[in-house]
């Protein structure tokens, strides 16, 4: 066997089978993977409430007042999801429900006093949680990952 038949079967064997699934190698596997690292990251940082609900305070925080189902559209909730998540907050004093003046069946949710104060307190640890959560990457990397991500959602 000459030197060139031993580098093409070398090239072979490394080269993947098209039709081989390799789950490793999958994108929803390595994204599950990725935001399993990501939820301990935050669980480590802010133990007492969840990614989703944390996610419906600083929306809140940002847009103020709205209704139950365009929060859960701004932060990428169904109805069933988003009410859960209002009751939760709710039940902590967190935010508050009413009713809209002319449509009595849309519900509005607003932060109270002790849900802008945790969220302000917590949206400089949240902006740390990303910065550690995209720690393994250089800064041009993760701007690029940011703009790649961007384009999936």
């Amino acid at each position: 066997m000459s030197a060139e038949d031993v580098k093409l079967k070398l090239v072979e064997v490394e080269e993947p089978d098209e039709n081989d699934y390799r789950l490793q190698e999958q994108v929803g596997f390595i994204l599950r993977k990725a935001h399993q690292r990501h939820v301990s990251i935050f669980a480590a940082h802010i133990a007492d409430l969840t990614p989703p609900q944390f996610a419906a305070l600083a929306k809140l925080h940002d847009v103020g007042e709205t209704s139950q189902n365009q929060l859960g559209s701004l932060i990428a909730m169904d109805a069933a999801t988003v009410k859960g998540v209002i009751d939760r907050l709710k039940a902590r004093g967190l935010v508050e429900l009413s009713k809209h003046e002319v449509d009595k069946r849309r519900l509005l949710v607003s932060l109270t006093a002790d849900g802008r104060n945790a969220v302000e307190r917590l949206i400089p640890i949240a902006l740390d949680i990303t910065q550690e959560t995209l720690a393994p990457l250089s800064a041009k990397e993760a701007a690029i990952f940011m703009k790649l991500l961007a384009k999936l959602a």
